[in-house]
């Protein structure tokens, strides 16, 4: 089966995610962190892409953004890979690539889903074990959306904002999402949807999505197309 397209549209929110080939470290110390972070604010810059959230795991990253291109995402990911990668290599006396194919992105409706999607990134290390506190995780967005430092790579979301009227009464809801944690059915629908690349939102976003792309936005219905009778 060909490969779909990637589905990237100007002023929406996409959750992005990139893996290491052959569960590969990305991040050994914590100047790889901070290095990997600035190509990332140095590029999305350059392109015009904000993001709302991150995380950075040992052997992938995940993006909570918005483009304001169709180009700008693509040109993002390459400019990091273009830039880390050889800094990686260099000092780790390595060659090759770090990543597993290309990176994964879809489409989410933002009003229902970036706030799990944040909350999906941000309890990433939690799950993992890394850490028992998403606070205690230095590298994603976590301490950034409850105040606890102002980080230049997070571009707030309205729907962030929207949590409450002052930076404590958002700081504090969002603590409180972070500890009610998200269902099972949450975090599947969140990962299927990005590495199969198909939209989330609901029926009606769907149909505004399609407008905008020639590509599917969502599985076929499984069966074969019925036949139009002849007239």
């Amino acid at each position: 089966m060909a490969r779909l397209p990637r589905l990237v549209i100007p002023h929406a929110l996409h959750h992005v995610m990139q893996s290491s080939h052959q569960d590969i470290s990305l991040f050994r110390d914590d100047e790889d962190c901070r290095t990997f972070l600035g190509f990332v604010l140095q590029a999305s810059k350059q392109y015009k892409v904000s993001i709302h959230a991150y995380v950075l795991m040992p052997d992938h990253v995940h993006f909570a953004l918005t483009p304001s291109d169709e180009q700008g995402l693509s040109r993002m990911m390459q400019f990091v890979g273009r830039f880390y990668v050889p800094y990686f290599n260099r000092k780790y006396q390595r060659v090759g690539s770090l990543w597993q194919g290309r990176y994964k992105a879809t489409v989410i409706q933002a009003e229902t889903y970036f706030l799990p999607c944040s909350v999906y990134m941000e309890t990433n290390p939690v799950r993992s074990r890394l850490v028992q506190d998403a606070g205690d995780y230095q590298w994603s967005s976590y301490q950034h959306h409850i105040g606890h430092r102002v980080d230049p790579l997070v571009s707030d979301h309205p729907i962030f904002w929207a949590l409450g009227n002052t930076p404590f009464q958002r700081e504090a809801n969002y603590r409180e999402m972070i500890a009610s944690s998200l269902s099972a059915k949450d975090i599947a629908q969140l990962t299927e949807a990005t590495h199969k690349s198909w939209l989330l939102g609901s029926a009606a976003f769907k149909v505004e999505i399609a407008k905008l792309t020639e590509r599917r936005v969502e599985p076929a219905k499984p069966g074969r197309p019925r036949k139009v009778a002849a007239a």
